[in-house]
């Protein structure tokens, strides 16, 4: 599964549909909205290109690695403080390939999907995220 939502999901849900007997690891990767001084996180994106890039670095990392599921969410919107952003939940045989790749899936997401955060402080001042397509460090 592949998403860019505005919607919440459930974590769990997505780690039981991954599940498979020839699966030996489940690796996830959940980022959330910390609290250091930002009351809400705007997510924007160009959605169409994100879900196709999305799709695209899931196919790169079935090609790098032996994997056999990939699922990411990233969630756009107004997010407060403990709030998901985005969950990758990748399996494989084994765990240093579900690392791996799971780890070359989220590098590659902050490198060129088109998603932008933008912080409010709890005193409103407006702060954009700089670097990388999705950046931060979700």
């Amino acid at each position: 599964m592949i998403s860019v939502t505005r919607d919440d999901f459930d974590v769990n849900a997505v780690i039981d549909r991954a599940r498979r007997p020839d699966m030996g690891a489940l690796v996830t990767f959940l980022g959330v909205v910390r609290d250091d001084g930002v009351e809400v996180m705007e997510l924007e994106a160009y959605e169409g290109v994100a879900v196709r890039e999305l799709t695209e670095i899931r196919d790169e990392a079935f090609a790098k690695y032996p994997i056999g599921s990939v699922d990411v969410i990233h969630r756009i919107g107004n997010l407060r403080v403990g709030e998901n952003i985005l969950l990758i939940v990748v399996g494989a045989g084994h765990r240093k390939e579900a690392f791996d790749a799971c780890e070359y899936i989220l590098e590659r997401i902050k490198q060129s999907v088109p998603i932008w955060k933008k912080e409010i402080g709890k005193d409103g001042s407006e702060r954009w995220v700089p670097g990388e397509a999705s950046g931060g460090d979700a």
